[in-house]
């Protein structure tokens, strides 16, 4: 890999770090409505995942899907805008956190059921079949949404039809307060895709390399059509499951898991081997947060939608 892409890539985890931390920010302010499911710990699976990815290439999220998208290509004032609820949003302002969907760049949408993005994604990659038009899906999922019967039906027909979709566990251990390990009888979620004679890997979800080497072995493979892949990346999230939410988990695991911060693990790699200076990180880092400064301010200053839009986009022309 060449060292323009790894600076992209460590610029997008910064960006993805810079928009979370404002928008807790903004909601402890009161300034931000809603619930917010930050992705704060978690940057180097959707850096690894998404640059790995054509632009046109599928994509499935989750109620925990700001850094899918931005790692996929939205502008973070987009997706301020929209969050703030405005008309310049990513979907009029409509859509919010959890309902997030820009066609153009492959994003079907984030999505607030559980295992919701499971057989959009499957969908997705038979149209691609169907189409012949060699594009792959992506699904983003957590270790929650694996217990979940639209997990299984979907790994089941992907297998079945040899369908171009790579399956992205982002395993943070826990569904809200519920540790993964009281929850299922295997260790592992990848280990599921033994059921179904679907390839899988198990991946530091703090390594943003690792992440990326991986997935770039499982797009070639679904987008030769050879079938899908389930990709397990082990992560942490930094913050409770929704902001507000009890956070119930131990101090010690949490101490542990912050202190492989992803960002600092990668840019420590790249200072090792001479392609940033700790000086230039720096910058970069600030940059990032000017940019979501910016964001912020073009949120504030769009214009609210008027009240006769509400009755728009319900249906199709």
């Amino acid at each position: 890999m060449d060292a323009t892409l790894k600076l992209k890539m460590l610029r997008d985890m910064m960006r993805i770090r810079s928009f979370e931390e404002k928008l807790y920010e903004l909601i402890q302010a009161g300034e931000m409505n809603g619930f917010l499911h930050l992705y704060l710990g978690e940057e180097a699976v959707a850096v690894g995942v998404c640059n790995a990815l054509k632009k046109d290439d599928y994509i499935t999220s989750t109620h925990r899907g700001h850094g899918h998208v931005i790692a996929k290509g939205v502008d973070p004032r987009v997706m301020m805008a929209e969050l703030y609820g405005k008309v310049t949003g990513s979907n009029k302002g409509k859509g919010g956190s959890m309902h997030i969907c820009v066609p153009e760049l492959g994003i079907i949408g984030t999505n607030g059921i559980v295992g919701g993005g499971l057989p959009l994604a499957t969908g997705a990659a038979f149209s691609a079949k169907y189409l012949k038009d060699g594009k792959v899906s992506v699904c983003f999922f957590g270790d929650g949404a694996s217990n979940e019967g639209s997990f299984h039906e979907s790994l089941n027909m992907a297998a079945m039809w040899k369908l171009p979709v790579i399956f992205v566990c982002e395993n943070n251990m826990y569904a809200c307060n519920t540790p993964f390990t009281k929850a299922s009888n295997t260790k592992d979620v990848a280990a599921r895709a033994k059921a179904y004679d679907m390839p899988s890997a198990i991946v530091d979800g703090q390594d943003v390399l690792a992440v990326y080497d991986e997935m770039v072995k499982a797009v070639e493979h679904a987008r030769s059509g050879k079938g899908p892949v389930l990709v397990e990346c082990k992560t942490y999230r930094w913050y409770e499951h929704c902001v507000g939410d009890p956070d119930l988990r131990p101090r010690d695991e949490w101490n542990a898991w912050k202190a492989r911060d992803a960002i600092r693990i990668f840019t420590e790699k790249l200072i090792a081997e001479g392609i940033v200076t700790q000086e230039e990180a720096d910058r970069m880092f600030a940059q990032a947060r000017k940019e979501i400064e910016e964001a912020v301010e073009y949120g504030r200053q769009s214009p609210e939608p008027e009240l006769d839009s509400i009755f728009e986009d319900v249906y199709s022309d």
